[in-house]
């Protein structure tokens, strides 16, 4: 389309990002900042898709990147004491959730990646990133494995955005597979509009029990009936509290045809966002910082809470190992639909 463009040297808060547009999408990327999408939009149907505040700073954004936009989390959520164990070696992160006693989220979002390519190709944009783990890092010495994290960002007007994450095992040991998007859905949708209007569908098959301290109990129990309204699309996902809602996946509908991802509808304009994902992300984690702070988070993940460490069989906790010179992928896609 006439108006696909990529400026890789947009600036954004002071920060130099990259800005994809294609159709009536427009997304920008902050390569400085773990190279986290700051910011989607569908310019014609006035959706701000992801957590975007104009009087919020970067220094703001860099306190709590885990809240804002899309980052991409390399070891994602809870690992019970900072312990993590592998096949072949044991690994003790950092305590940084002090409260309860885990290492929360990783660190591949809080480090710059380099942008390797970006430019067009039809009607479609492109940018990617990549980010090395070696001795150079600060993490390094708490998790002694190379590693390559690249990011593929495509963006379309027939597709939306589509995000691939890439990871590859450059060390000599086995390395942990773990990977999820903190995904901060704006609320409400439309600026102006009413968040109460929003509804949120998941595919979700059965809850995972969750102890005092948000970790596994290793029991998968049926669905409740509040369990359901995830399942039938009429949980309201703000304006009260969601706090870790971990269940399984499985397949979906929308307008009748299969589709592996979750649903927001805004009953308001009529307008649904769409995120769906490759079948690596075996579960979803709901989370919405107590429901009052304008967005909610259904995060996909490829294994569940402290995996490595769980009794449970990797079919089941979704864990898995990379052996040297292995590689892992995973993708996602978000896109717009207006009523008619």
């Amino acid at each position: 389309m006439s108006n696909t463009e990529v400026n890789d040297s947009f600036m954004m808060k002071g920060v130099k990002c990259v800005r994809l547009t294609a159709g009536r999408y427009t997304a920008v990327v902050s390569p400085e900042y773990g190279a986290s999408v700051w910011r989607m939009q569908d310019t014609v149907n006035n959706v701000e898709v992801f957590r975007y505040r104009e009087d919020v700073t970067a220094a703001q954004i860099d306190c709590a990147r885990e809240i804002w936009g899309l980052p991409t989390l390399y070891l994602p959520n809870r690992f019970d004491g900072g312990l993590l164990k592998t096949s072949d070696g044991e690994y003790h992160l950092p305590v940084n959730e002090v409260k309860l006693g885990n290492f929360i989220h990783g660190w591949a979002h809080k480090r710059a990646h380099k942008v390797k390519k970006c430019g067009t190709e039809g009607d479609k944009a492109y940018l990617v990133t990549s980010f090395t783990h070696d001795s150079s890092d600060p993490m390094y010495e708490y998790f002694p494995l190379d590693l390559k994290l690249t990011y593929t960002f495509e963006l379309s007007e027939e597709k939306g955005l589509e995000h691939t994450v890439k990871l590859e095992n450059l060390s000599g040991k086995k390395l942990p597979v773990s990977i999820c998007t903190h995904t901060c859905i704006n609320a409400p949708l439309t600026p102006g509009k009413k968040q109460s209007g929003l509804r949120l569908k998941v595919p979700v098959e059965e809850r995972c029990e969750l102890d005092e301290r948000c970790l596994p109990t290793e029991k998968l129990l049926p669905l409740t009936y509040k369990d359901m309204r995830y399942k039938n699309g009429s949980m309201r996902p703000v304006l009260h509290t969601i706090s870790n809602d971990m269940y399984t996946a499985c397949d979906n509908e929308l307008d009748g045809k299969p589709f592996y991802g979750a649903v927001i509808t805004d009953k308001e304009t009529g307008v649904r966002l769409c995120n769906e994902v490759s079948k690596e992300y075996k579960f979803w984690n709901m989370w919405n910082d107590r429901g009052h702070n304008g967005y909610f988070c259904p995060e996909p993940m490829t294994a569940m809470i402290n995996c490595a460490n769980l009794k449970l069989k990797p079919e089941v906790s979704g864990y898995k190992e990379l052996a040297p010179g292995e590689s892992f992928e995973c993708r996602q896609r978000f896109f717009t639909i207006k009523a008619k």
